[in-house]
């Protein structure tokens, strides 16, 4: 749909302008709906452009979307989606049109559906594969209460790769009203069944025919003494026919009704089957297939670069990303070493590991969403003489943390985890931090923890890594490095000259004894240190001093402890992940035997007793006190 940018929201989009509530979209007649879909799809173009999001994966269950809520009737009736990244026109239809300002703004609308947010959004999601347990909760919570109420469960196809999704289905009984919709976008899990099945297909998506099935359903069980014998022998012959055609299935072999494959970007068709599993009135998969992108010709043709777009006007520096650095440092390694092998959970793109896939395919292995059996497949790899690495998101590790623990650590295995976008991530927010990694990791024996803030560091500590012979996490955040911390801790030495274990003091002549305050920090919140001490610079020296590596905590406290001043000074431990178990908290603990930290004021800053969800609009950073005029307040205060 081609529209006036200069228009105002009313003018260009009519009939989505209609739609305040679902029962809006219930009244509004079909022959519209086509039209309600292309307007929703040029917003959709239009806001996320403009302020970063998830485009493709929206684009694509447009008609999906408007089905579901024509059908059943939130919030009574219960929608959960799998990850949540596709249900923007479930908040549009929900009356959250005009937030979509704000989307992914600190305090404004959530990428991914909140219950604080809308009592349409019954569950909270953002990771993968937990969709189906959630809605299996639901539905059987319904159940004992007597509700009449069902629960629809939206899942990408992507999410069968993650074990929960079949812990749950095994689970599922027949009878409950749980309407499980399979969106298939990428991946095929059905079998071939060629032309006969695509015309049974299209049969069994009309209204036709489930009108006629349900009239004759209903006539032949009224005949007395036979009746119901009837219906059910011709059920199971119906059954056992079409098995010996082409097959059954999965859902099917599992005892659960299984409606589809049809076309999911044909609206009409999709409430067709979601009325007939409504109207069975037990659990039910409707198999659906869409296009990813659909109707903005850019994310058709490329829906992977439009999985997440960046807001308007976002400068892309130049140079290699701390992903991009891994990967090639990686794939350079396994060149010299033949045991090293990658592992990625469904992230190879995000985690820079697709060079390493087509070098050595046959020492790459995509996992899928399965973070979990990611790190158990790799502690057998490491246990039969192997040398893995697992790459995984900060927010995502977390699912395999007893895996680290029971697998790995307690049997002391030489398994790398490359810890990708670690710290705070003002766009996706709570679910996407990567705010806990330093204190779960920090209390698994026989594991060293990496924080490397340059691309020169990161591939030390990978080489440290790969020498050691007990497991070892390396973590760095999204992005690029910063020049400014580069020219402040690295200066002119050659930055391929660095040590694995890396910890520069910074400020007035790099002496500990010119030092008036000491700041303590690792990642990319040392910025902010820097900031702060150019501040204060007229009024103190403070120094600061960047970890490149944390764990192990005493000998990093040994290392660094002649760095510290020995007169009378303000310490402060400053870091961007959760306070309880983090830097801060064992870092201080393990100088505390030290001489040089008895006559200090220790003050550790970092996120306490929080998900680091943000309140206001404003740098992330400010929101939760860790920013540079934090920094220059609790300083000053300290000096008056």
């Amino acid at each position: 749909m081609n529209v006036d940018e200069k228009q105002p929201i009313s003018e260009k989009y009519p009939h989505l302008n209609r739609i305040n509530c679902p029962e809006d979209l219930k009244a509004m007649p079909e022959e519209e709906l086509p039209i309600l879909a292309e307007e929703i799809r040029a917003f959709l173009v239009e806001r996320v452009l403009e302020n970063g999001g998830h485009l493709a994966s929206n684009l694509g269950v447009v008609e999906l979307s408007l089905a579901i809520h024509r059908v059943f009737s939130s919030p009574h009736d219960h929608i959960i989606f799998d990850v949540g990244h596709q249900a923007y026109i479930h908040k549009l239809v929900t009356g959250r049109r005009e937030a979509f300002s704000t989307l992914r703004r600190g305090g404004g609308m959530s990428g991914f559906p909140k219950r604080s947010e809308s009592e349409h959004d019954c569950f909270g999601t953002g990771h993968s594969s937990t969709s189906l347990s959630a809605a299996l909760g639901f539905a059987e919570a319904d159940r004992i209460s007597g509700s009449d109420a069902f629960t629809v469960c939206v899942l990408g196809d992507g999410a069968y790769t993650g074990g929960m999704i079949h812990e749950a289905i095994n689970n599922c009984r027949r009878r409950l009203r749980l309407i499980i919709i399979l969106n298939e976008n990428e991946m095929s899990i059905s079998k071939n069944i060629g032309r006969f099945a695509r015309t049974l297909s299209r049969l069994r998506s009309s209204k036709g025919y489930f009108k006629t099935k349900n009239a004759t359903s209903s006539i032949l069980s009224k005949i007395p003494l036979i009746g119901k014998p009837m219906v059910s022998g011709l059920r199971r012959l119906k059954m056992a026919l079409k098995s010996a055609l082409y097959g059954s299935n999965y859902f099917e072999d599992l005892g659960l009704y299984y409606l589809g494959p049809v076309n999911g970007n044909d609206e009409d068709a999709v409430e067709t089957l979601l009325r007939e599993a409504k109207a069975s009135r037990q659990c039910c998969v409707i198999h659906l297939k869409t296009q990813k992108g659909r109707g903005y010709a850019p994310a058709e043709a490329t829906p992977d670069r439009f999985h997440g777009v960046p807001p308007k006007g976002t400068i892309v520096p130049s140079g290699t990303s701390f992903s991009e650095e891994m990967g090639a440092t990686l794939t350079a390694m396994a060149n010299k070493n033949e045991r090293i092998c990658a592992i990625p959970a469904a992230m190879a793109g995000g985690t820079g590991l697709v060079k390493f896939g087509n070098a050595y395919p046959s020492r790459f292995f995509d996992v899928g969403i399965a973070e979990e059996h990611a790190v158990t497949f790799a502690a057998g790899l490491a246990a039969n003489g192997q040398r893995p690495v697992v790459a995984i998101y900060s927010t995502f590790l977390q699912r395999a943390y007893d895996n680290i623990i029971h697998d790995v650590a307690l049997q002391n295995l030489p398994v790398v985890f490359c810890i990708d976008r670690a710290g705070l991530n003002a766009s996706d927010g709570a679910t996407h931090h990567g705010i806990f990694d330093v204190a779960f990791l920090s209390q698994i024996p026989n594991l060293a923890i990496y924080t490397p803030i340059t691309r020169a560091a990161l591939r030390v500590a990978m080489e440290a890594a790969l020498r050691a012979s007990t497991p070892t996490a390396i973590r760095y955040p999204s992005g690029y490095e910063d020049p400014a911390i580069v020219e402040a801790f690295y200066g002119q030495t050659d930055p391929t000259d660095v040590r694995a274990r890396s910890n520069y003091l910074h400020g007035s002549g790099s002496s500990p004894e010119d030092i008036d305050a000491l700041i303590i920090t690792h990642g990319r919140i040392a910025k902010e240190a820097l900031i702060a001490a150019d501040r204060l610079a007229e009024r103190m020296r403070v120094g600061i001093l960047l970890l490149e590596q944390l764990k192990p905590y005493d000998a990093i406290a040994n290392e660094i402890a002649p760095m510290i001043p020995q007169k009378a000074c303000h310490v402060i431990f400053l870091e961007e992940e959760i306070y309880a178990g983090g830097m801060g908290m064992m870092l201080s603990d393990a100088l505390s035997t030290h001489s040089v930290m008895k006559n200090k004021t220790v003050k550790v800053m970092a996120l306490c007793d929080g998900f680091g969800i943000q309140e206001k609009h404003e740098p992330i950073r400010h929101s939760f006190g860790l920013d540079a005029d934090a920094l220059v307040e609790v300083l000053t205060e300290e000096k008056n």
